[in-house]
C-alpha cells in the first residue's frame, strides 16, 4: 500500500521548485514501483500567456517534465534516495491532445527497472479521463551511476 505527498512533503523527494515544479500533489506512491498525482493548470501559469496567445495550452516540453518528475518521485521515495537529483538519459514521448487552462493533468508513472542508478519507466498524462500524453523514459541519479562507471 502506498502513501500520499502534499505540496510540502513532495519537495523532499522532488528537487525542482517553482516555477519548474510541474506536480502539485502525489495521491499515491509506492517507492520503486509507481507514483501518481496531478498538476492543476490555472490561467495563472507562467507559460499560458505566451504559449499561445489566443489559444493557450501546456507546452509539450512541460508535459514531459511533469511525467519525468512523477517518475523521479517513484525513485527518490526509496530508502536512502530522498532528495536525489535525476538527469534525463532518453525520452520517447507522444502528445495526444492539447492541455488547456482550467484542467487537471493526472499523471501516473511506473518504474519498469531500477539498476545501478538508471531507471527505465513510463508515464501517462490524462485530462478528463482521456490520454493526453505518454512517455517511455530513462533517467538516472548521476552520483549512483558514476559509482559503477570504470575509473
Amino acid at each position: 500500500m502506498g502513501f500520499e505527498l502534499d505540496a510540502n512533503e513532495l519537495q523532499r523527494f522532488q528537487p525542482n521548485r517553482y516555477p519548474f515544479l510541474m506536480i502539485d500533489y502525489v495521491t499515491d506512491v509506492e517507492p520503486g514501483k509507481h507514483a501518481k498525482g496531478y498538476k492543476y493548470l490555472t490561467n495563472n501559469e507562467w507559460y499560458f500567456p505566451v504559449h499561445f496567445p489566443g489559444g493557450p495550452n501546456m507546452p509539450g516540453a512541460l508535459q514531459l517534465e511533469a511525467m519525468a518528475q512523477m517518475l523521479t518521485v517513484a525513485i527518490t521515495t526509496q530508502e536512502g534516495l530522498e532528495g536525489g537529483v535525476t538527469h534525463a538519459l532518453q525520452h520517447t514521448v507522444k502528445f495526444k491532445k492539447e492541455i488547456k487552462p482550467g484542467k487537471c493533468l493526472e499523471i501516473e508513472a511506473y518504474v519498469d527497472s531500477w539498476r545501478r542508478g538508471i531507471c527505465k519507466g513510463r508515464a501517462y498524462g490524462k485530462v478528463d479521463g482521456e490520454l493526453a500524453c505518454e512517455a517511455n523514459m530513462m533517467i538516472t541519479i548521476p552520483e549512483i551511476l558514476e559509482s559503477y562507471l570504470p575509473k
